[in-house]
């Protein structure tokens, strides 16, 4: 058992994204903007993004199973492929705007919920942290997380743009 991931190991390499969990202030804000880029990057070259999101929620509680199996801390700070997960899911609306003002807006929208509703933890999001165990459980608030600053953000969007 280890007090904190292991780059050398690839699972830990893998959960802390390349090693962005290990960066020194706000690991998750690190790992969800990751995330962001990523997502951007990837949503126009990928044509079925709902299933490469599927695989990495899949792939993400599995990694996390396995990395908190070896550390005494379970949901180690620095593990933060659960953001990624998380927050594909917030901006998976975002594929359907069909402006460039709609699109960056609802992306730095559902960035800022995502990270408020990560770090402030309102219900459901506590309850899960809090009773859920496991891969699941570490990833399972970041995608309820995700799914509120969706839903949210999608309302604030028909306000602003309708």
């Amino acid at each position: 058992m280890k007090n904190f991931p292991d780059l050398k190991n690839p699972i830990h390499f893998i959960a802390t994204l390349a090693g962005v969990g290990k960066l020194p202030f706000a690991p998750g804000t690190w790992g969800s903007l990751f995330a962001c880029i990523l997502f951007i990057f990837l949503s126009h070259y990928v044509t079925s993004i709902e299933i490469l999101i599927a695989a990495v929620i899949i792939f993400s509680i599995w990694i996390c199973e396995k990395a908190s199996a070896e550390l005494i801390e379970k949901d180690h700070k620095s593990i933060v492929i659960d953001e990624l997960a998380g927050m594909w899911i917030a901006l998976y609306p975002a594929i359907f705007y069909e402006t460039q003002d709609e699109r960056v807006t609802f992306v730095l929208l559902a960035f800022c919920l995502f990270r408020l509703f990560d770090i402030l933890k309102p219900f459901p999001i506590s309850y899960i942290d809090k009773n859920m165990k496991g891969g699941l459980g570490i990833v399972l608030d970041d995608i309820v997380a995700g799914i509120i600053a969706a839903l949210i953000s999608v309302g604030v969007m028909i306000l602003l743009f309708a």
